[in-house]
């Protein structure tokens, strides 16, 4: 049998280990194959070299294991930074961003991140960034939309005329 090859090892590598830290699962299953490899008798720098971790994680999974047994291969929880956004808050958000701008006094008709980052500030003086205001869009469930254009002084007349179908 002829020896497998990647073409790219160092993208693979690299790529595998994005995958991997990406769901706990995965972060567990990754543990457990250090572990077999430490039961197979390699030692904790050869199965670190091999899994792309220093020798001290490698004592740290050990460790856990023989403590903890399974449970002890899990993640910790990780809570994050809690949200500015109080439930109260999300639903007014959404009660605001379901009516028109112009109806809450902007001169805008449509919502877009710059606009809803005023709002939040000056309605409720919560500080957002725009590119947040943005992911929130998506988060609430809203699409983002653009305006079409209109040529000020178009002739409909030869609009249509212009347009491939009718």
């Amino acid at each position: 049998m002829r020896k497998l090859v990647i073409s790219d090892v160092e993208m693979a590598q690299l790529a595998i280990h994005q995958e991997i830290e990406k769901s706990e699962e995965s972060r567990y299953q990754h543990r457990l194959h250090g572990l077999l490899l430490i039961c197979k008798g390699f030692s904790c720098y050869q199965v670190a070299d091999l899994l792309g971790h220093s020798p001290r994680t490698i004592e740290y999974w050990v460790r856990d294991f023989e403590q903890h047994g399974f449970n002890g291969l899990f993640d910790d929880p990780r809570p994050g930074r809690t949200s500015v956004l109080t439930e109260p808050l999300r639903h007014a958000l959404e009660k605001d961003l379901r009516t028109e701008p112009r109806e809450l006094g902007y001169p805008q008709t449509m919502w877009d991140g710059k606009l809803l980052s005023h709002h939040l500030r000056s309605a409720y003086q919560v500080t957002l960034g725009v590119r947040q205001c943005q992911r929130l869009f998506n988060k609430l469930g809203f699409r983002k939309r653009k305006p079409r254009p209109v040529i000020a002084h178009a002739d409909p007349d030869l609009q249509r005329a212009y347009k491939k179908t009718q």
